[in-house]
Parts: C-alpha cells; sequence; structure tokens
C-alpha cells in the first residue's frame, strides 16, 4: 500500500482520489471546498478542509511523507504553481499537475512538478489514435512522440514470428508483450521465435508514427 494526496476535488481529483483509494492505497484529500471534502470522504482515507497553498498546513498533514502528490486546482494555475514550490522544498518525491495549457505546463516543469497532466489533450489524442487505425486498441503516450500501443495484429502480421516482421529494424517499434485473448496468457518480451496469431495482442512502443506506420504498411 502506498500513501498519495490528492489536492483539489474537482471532477479530476474526484476520481484520481476514489480511484486510488479503491485500489487499496492510503489517500489524503483535500480542498477548501467543504462540499467538495463532504463528497470524497467516503471514498478517501482522510479528508481534510485546507488551504494546500500554505507551506505551514502541508508540513501538518505530513505530505513530505507521502509517495506521490495529485494536484488540480481548475483554472487557478497560480495556486498550482505555489503548491508545487511548496511540495518540491518539502522533498515531495513525485509531484503530479493538472496543467490549465502548455505554457502553465512548462512554467510547473520549472518549478519542480514531475509529472503534468493535459486531461483534455491526452483524450483528444487517445480517441483519434483510436479512430484513425481501426487496429489501435489502447494508446498511451509516454514522451513526445513516442506511446505504448496496444493492438489487435494486422492482417500481415499473422503467420509470421517476430524476426520475420523484424519490426525493431525496419520501424524502430519494439514488442514489449503479447497477450493471448483466448486463453488469457501474458508474454513479457516475447520469443523472437513467436508466431503471431489472430487471438493475440500486441503491446508495442516506439514512436508514435512509425507504430502507426508498420500496422498500416503491407
Amino acid at each position: 500500500m502506498k500513501r498519495y494526496c490528492v489536492i483539489g476535488l474537482g471532477n479530476f481529483g474526484f476520481h484520481v482520489a476514489k480511484t486510488l483509494y479503491e485500489d487499496g492505497h492510503e489517500v489524503l484529500a483535500i480542498d477548501l471546498d467543504r462540499d467538495k471534502v463532504q463528497r470524497i470522504k467516503d471514498h478517501s482515507s482522510y479528508a481534510v478542509i485546507g488551504d494546500a497553498t500554505s507551506k505551514d498546513f502541508l508540513k501538518s498533514q505530513g505530505i513530505g511523507e507521502m509517495d506521490a502528490v495529485v494536484i488540480s486546482t481548475g483554472e487557478r494555475s497560480h495556486l498550482s504553481t505555489l503548491v508545487v514550490l511548496h511540495l518540491k522544498e518539502m522533498n515531495v518525491r513525485r509531484i503530479l499537475v493538472k496543467a490549465v495549457n502548455e505554457d502553465h505546463g512548462r512554467i510547473l516543469e520549472k518549478v519542480g512538478a514531475t509529472d503534468i497532466i493535459f486531461p483534455e489533450k491526452d483524450t483528444a489524442i487517445k480517441i483519434a489514435h483510436g479512430l484513425s487505425s481501426s487496429n489501435i486498441l489502447e494508446f498511451i503516450p509516454v514522451a513526445e512522440d513516442y506511446s505504448i500501443t496496444e493492438v489487435a495484429p494486422p492482417s500481415h502480421f499473422v503467420g509470421k514470428n517476430l524476426i520475420d516482421l523484424d519490426l525493431r529494424r525496419k520501424f524502430g517499434v519494439t514488442v514489449i508483450g503479447i497477450k493471448d485473448v483466448l486463453t488469457g496468457e501474458f508474454n513479457t518480451l516475447p520469443s523472437p521465435s513467436h508466431v503471431i496469431k489472430d487471438s493475440d495482442l500486441l503491446v508495442l512502443i516506439g514512436k508514435t508514427e512509425n507504430v502507426e506506420k508498420a500496422c498500416r504498411e503491407q
């Protein structure tokens, strides 16, 4: 079990806190709004009304000992920036912040945020990639231009082994996992001799455009 703190309990913060709590972790939820704190109290370990821009308040809640802190203060970008500064000074190991826009994201990085979250942008990209390729089942951006993508094997993959496909040399794409949907068996870093079946799901990592090209190319 890990210890997390979620600051800002709008829809995004509420669901982050609730999900972490349901996954069995200790969750401290903080907001200035009494109604929001009341809403989360049955879905968190501790629900506290408080001003997270106060460093003394954060220290009193033991924030420095958390495994990670998630900040979601809505459109009030100056508040999240100040909170990140406090957390950085308290040596919090991982600071995840919902950014208002790209400029705000760059500022947050400069002051010490470890992860910048753009919920609308990330969701839009994920949906668009899913629509643009019928093979893509799941799309997770991991860095600029790179992603982990779960795909149903295109027809030109089926019946070939990973050596035949040679995805790494041809496209710079690596197969990091294969799941057989019929048996439920999942293999990480599968053998190069593995022959792709139409019941396989492939987990690929590489430049997004190269993953799409590999799946599209006949």
